[in-house]
């Protein structure tokens, strides 16, 4: 197997799989689906138009949009046009979350937070060729129409007792926050946006979340009411570790896409971190390595597991994707360096920078004795026990053992950072200030 720090996989179809659909399946893209023999033939014919949305919510995307991105592409490389939406009306709204009400934001927010998700689903795609992606904001449809134009042309295509048996507005219903006529009209805002976009390109296919199909389902029935033409939806699954939590978030925590609100350094971290319980899932879902290469990987982990390779190559792929080659290269330089396989003083000063504001760490004036570091880093819990640690040979500074408790911090490494470690693997950065 080639050295998955040197190579990646080409971004591509596996030319094994007869038609697209079906690597779908094998990649357990598909949770949820309209009529799974017409979507498969559907797919096998002549390019069609598909879309994506997605709203500005936040300023950035995130690992559970990735899922999406990485679909849109699949599909655009098995010849069809792609579509990427940026909800700028949608995004004034927010569909409904299960327990309360978005916090709506201003409009000048959402127009910036537009301009930002546009940029991130652009990476992504193709804009060159026969079948070049394009993008749209549904605020273009939205904003020149009446409340009565949008009762009379689209509302009175609703039903609303279909409507409340929706599992988001369900929920809601069902909380002590109720839900507002605002976050219950969303799936009406939706709806219309497929069906604007089947009259302006010709678009039959949307796809997006599975938490998410009462509101697919909304473009597909409108199309068939007002235009009396099938229109289908993909609903992908809802990812999740094997233990049942959360994937990509925690308290305050969540893997965005945007380098500044979440370093390359913490990403490639995080699918370091994959157990292997689910490594050949995400490699599946979030790579384009081929069947026969993710079951190499497979054997992997069952036979070497302690080698983490599926881990490397996933985090390798993934921030490849993601931030690029470049980046990424420095990542795992910085990575290897923090944990005595490379030389600390040859990283990026920014990637080694990031690297430790992931560590635990502090800021000490230059000259500040080491064992006085490591009680300020939390490595120890005294400078008694900072000395007896040194004086036992299990503290190093910059990669160099600290031979007494008489050694300072200089900050010698580039940026005018330190690195401390006490032990094999615990770790600690320290900046000078």
């Amino acid at each position: 197997m080639s050295n998955p720090a040197l190579t990646t996989a080409s971004v591509a179809l596996d030319p094994t799989f007869e038609n697209v659909w079906d690597e779908l399946l094998w990649r357990g893209l598909v949770h949820v689906s309209t009529d799974q023999e017409a979507l498969r033939a559907l797919l096998a014919g002549d390019p069609i138009t598909y879309y994506c949305g997605f709203d500005p919510t936040a300023p950035s995307l995130h690992l559970g949009n990735l899922v999406q991105l990485l679909l849109l592409r699949r599909l655009q490389l098995a010849g069809h046009k792609p579509l990427g939406l940026v909800g700028g009306s949608t995004g004034l709204i927010g569909d409904p979350r299960p327990t309360a009400e978005r916090t709506l934001n201003t409009r000048e927010t959402v127009e910036e937070w537009v301009g930002r998700l546009r940029a991130q689903v652009e990476r992504f795609l193709s804009f060159e060729g026969e079948n070049a992606a394009r993008m749209v904001n549904n605020l273009d449809w939205t904003a020149p129409m009446s409340a009565i134009d949008f009762l009379r042309e689209i509302g009175k295509h609703y039903r609303v007792g279909t409507m409340l048996k929706k599992d988001a507005v369900a929920a809601r219903l069902n909380s002590d926050a109720g839900i507002s006529y605002t976050e219950f009209s969303y799936q009406i805002l939706q709806g219309m946006d497929f069906l604007e976009l089947y009259r302006l390109y010709g678009c039959v296919l949307q796809t997006g979340g599975s938490d998410q199909w009462g509101n697919l389902t909304s473009g597909t029935d409108l199309i068939h009411r007002v235009e009396g033409v099938s229109a289908h939806a993909i609903g992908t699954p809802l990812i999740t570790n094997s233990d049942g939590t959360k994937f990509g978030k925690s308290e305050g925590n969540a893997i965005w896409l945007d380098a500044e609100m979440c370093s390359p350094y913490r990403m490639y971290q995080f699918w370091l971190g994959t157990t292997d319980a689910d490594v050949v899932d995400r490699l599946k879902v979030f790579t384009f390595l081929t069947r026969a290469e993710i079951e190499e990987y497979a054997a992997l982990v069952e036979s070497e597991p302690f080698r983490r390779a599926a881990q490397k190559r996933l985090a390798l792929e993934v921030c490849v994707t993601v931030h690029g080659a470049e980046a990424t290269a420095a990542v795992i330089a910085a990575s290897e360096a923090l944990f005595g396989q490379g030389d600390l003083s040859a990283l990026d000063a920014a990637t080694l920078r990031t690297a430790l504001e992931e560590l635990p760490n502090a800021t000490v004036a230059a000259g500040t004795p080491v064992a006085e570091a490591l009680v300020a880093t939390g490595l120890v819990s005294s400078v008694s026990e900072a000395r007896r640690a040194i004086s036992q040979g299990g503290v190093s500074l910059d990669g160099e053992r600290v031979a007494d408790d008489s050694a300072t911090v200089q900050g010698s490494l580039p940026g005018g950072v330190s690195v401390l470690r006490r032990g094999k693997k615990t770790l600690a950065g320290v900046f000078l200030g």
